[in-house]
């Protein structure tokens, strides 16, 4: 399988190439910035391109099986995940390339069933307002994402931390993950790669978690 991965020098991306790679894939990793990616590998492939211009996005998704994004909404960045999605959605359909997997967040998406009350009302309002630029991009990423003819998938996880990959994580198809916290940026890269092997999510958003 070949794989092309955007935001690939993130903390998520790099654990998505690292993992790919230790899985025998062939990786295409996008990246603006190459001495970010010190990573070298017989089967890695590093692309420099502008992330919101399709044309430049061509030559890396061209031949590849998949797509993951791992491109991060920011306040500083503005609507990056949106226009960075939109355009390789705009390469993959040049390039006729299906699967998209892609990571948003937890606040895009409903609150689940068996919440806690604390969550429910008081946290999760905070949190989304005090990175309402950032959920903004993600839910307009994600109406972007829904309304393409790609096969896709839309990753939600909570509150990411740097722990060791574990695999002991929940996964939910259709909702978040109830009084589901925080992951590890490996595991959520984890969970990215394993949706590719997993029908039941194309045309889903999962929830991920601890």
């Amino acid at each position: 399988m070949k794989l092309t991965v955007l935001g690939a020098t993130g903390g998520t991306g790099r654990h998505i190439v690292d993992q790919a790679l230790e899985a025998g894939r062939h990786v295409t990793a996008v990246v603006r910035d190459p001495r970010r990616m010190p990573v070298s590998h017989p089967h890695l492939e590093v692309v420099t391109a502008d992330i919101t211009d399709p044309v430049a996005l061509l030559p890396a998704v061209r031949g590849s099986d998949a797509v993951l994004s791992a491109l991060a909404a920011s306040t500083e960045n503005g609507a990056i995940a949106t226009t960075g999605v939109r355009a390789v959605l705009e390469a993959m359909d040049t390039a006729e390339v299906r699967r998209l997997v892609a990571v948003s967040a937890v606040p895009v998406g409903p609150v689940p069933d068996g919440e806690t009350f604390m969550m429910r009302a008081v946290l999760t309002p905070i949190i989304s307002r005090v990175f309402r630029d950032a959920y903004t991009d993600l839910a307009e990423m994600e109406a972007e994402i829904a309304g393409s003819s790609a096969e896709w998938t839309i990753v939600r996880p909570p509150r990411l931390l740097d722990t060791p990959r574990t695999g002991a994580y929940r996964m939910s198809i259709g909702s978040n993950v109830a009084r589901g916290h925080r992951i590890g940026r490996a595991d959520l890269a984890h969970a990215m790669l394993s949706s590719l092997q997993n029908p039941a999510t194309i045309g889903q958003a999962v929830g991920v978690a601890d």
